[in-house]
């Protein structure tokens, strides 16, 4: 364990966590929503520092990431926990779970990813669980990885307070922020949190200068009405501008919600109503409708073609497009 950043010692040893918007104000001996933040005599432990899922690396396109670095390999690391409650969790295991991880120390981490570098790898990506709730493990690691010259990855569901998050930013590269819906309601009946605080963290990364992408899960009667996800992209196109690229997901049946995968249709619309706004729109895990390619908003000619995970570069010359000139949002 090591003692937690982001919390008030209070009366009667209680202790209030200031680390994410759940604010949990926790007794001796009492855990957080998250699982891994703990009231041990008064003082917040983190329970899951140093303590890692098995790694892999992974293509970076699989975070998903399409316009950072595109081609390249990530290593990539989770731990144990979350702040939210999501029914319908991708990676419950991980999340809800109590898998068995192994102990590694931000020095080893950070040797493995610049080894890995003479295999592909352009840095470390913190995923498959929610890296907010390894607050503390991940700014030491990423400290280290930016003094290699690699980059730091978080994929998050963006549920972090605004000052945690100012403290992380400098050391963080580039984010693929979970937008899970846009309405209260369906926030708090089917992830048990809130949605302006995530739309805060993707604001506040995108003023901070770092590479945003969103990704959202469209599940069938859920949060897939045209209204809300005329919202979200106009809520996006606002704030973030028209070139942050946005990833609609297909739904498969996980976990605590058990409903039909998302049609076909359902994300050939989304993806008609998000393209009115937003420059890059990208259809995830649905392989067959072929919606995985980037083309320059300018002349329309594709820049770069992906067949699953693999990538053919077409008409990339550094961040612009080979054929007409335009500049992209594409980090190379």
């Amino acid at each position: 364990m090591r003692e937690a950043l982001w919390y008030e010692k209070l009366a009667d040893r209680q202790t209030a966590c200031g680390l994410c918007p759940h604010r949990c104000r926790l007794q001796p001996g009492k855990r957080g929503i998250c699982r891994v933040r703990y009231n041990e005599g008064g003082v917040l432990y983190t329970r899951n520092y140093g303590q890692c899922s098995p790694l892999a690396l992974d293509p970076i396109e699989k975070k998903p990431l399409y316009h950072f670095f595109p081609g390249s390999l990530i290593l990539s690391v989770g731990t144990v926990g979350c702040n939210f409650k999501c029914r319908f969790c991708q990676n419950h295991e991980l999340a809800h779970g109590d898998p068995f991880l192994y102990r590694k120390e931000p020095e080893t981490l950070a040797a493995l990813a610049k080894e890995h570098q003479r295999n592909g790898s352009v840095g470390i990506a913190y995923t498959y669980s929610e890296p907010i709730v390894w607050y503390e493990f991940i700014k030491e690691t990423a400290e280290l990885i930016q003094a290699e010259g690699l980059v730091n990855v978080l994929v998050t569901n963006g549920f972090i307070e605004e000052e945690p998050l100012a403290a992380l930013l400098p050391h963080i590269d580039a984010l693929n922020i979970d937008v899970k819906g846009f309405s209260q309601k369906f926030y708090r009946e089917m992830v048990k949190g809130d949605y302006l605080p995530v739309l805060r963290t993707a604001e506040q990364a995108y003023k901070a200068g770092k590479h945003v992408e969103i990704t959202t899960l469209l599940i069938p009667g859920l949060n897939d009405q045209e209204e809300e996800i005329r919202q979200l992209v106009g809520w996006l196109a606002g704030k973030l501008g028209p070139e942050v690229p946005l990833h609609f997901s297909r739904y498969v049946p996980r976990y605590q919600l058990d409903l039909p995968p998302t049609p076909a249709k359902t994300l050939l619309k989304a993806k008609e109503i998000a393209r009115e706004r937003l420059h890059y729109v990208y259809l995830g895990n649905a392989p067959e409708l072929k919606e995985s390619n980037t083309y320059c908003p300018e002349c329309k000619e594709p820049v770069i073609e992906r067949t699953g995970y693999g990538i053919r570069i077409r008409g990339l010359a550094g961040n612009r497009c080979a054929y007409c000139g335009a500049q992209l949002n594409i980090i190379c």
